[in-house]
């Protein structure tokens, strides 16, 4: 039985936990270590770039989208692999609405930077 933690002894494990995910995924995941280096770029560009806290919280938060997204299809990723390597259709279903997830967050990452960048420098 998995032991039941509570008040900050929960906070601090659930804590390690999630670095250690985030560590994985590093070690481990060529487009996370990709995105996670184009987000060292835009965010700074960001605070910058961004005339308003709405604005910069707003690119910010895309780049944070696109690494959450990336996250989560990874996690999956991993466990349709952990199931097995023959093909079943509803595991090449669950990769493929993963990376979808992946791309839907790169496209509002990118519409959000397109609008803020052609409103900073082209009105």
């Amino acid at each position: 039985m998995k032991p039941q933690r509570t008040g900050l002894a929960h906070l601090l494990h659930s804590t390690r936990y999630s670095l250690n995910g985030l560590i994985a995924a590093f070690r481990h995941e060529a487009a996370f270590r990709q995105e996670v280096a184009l987000s060292a770029v835009l965010v700074p560009l960001a605070v910058w770039l961004g005339q308003s806290a709405v604005q910069v919280l707003l690119l910010i938060g895309s780049c944070a989208l696109v690494l959450v997204a990336e996250l989560l299809n990874s996690a999956v990723e991993n466990v349709v692999d952990r199931i097995g390597t023959e093909y079943h259709e509803l595991s090449g279903r669950a990769k493929d609405i993963g990376s979808a997830a992946v791309m839907l967050a790169l496209a509002y990452a990118g519409l959000t930077w397109s609008v803020l960048l052609w409103q900073r420098f082209c009105t």
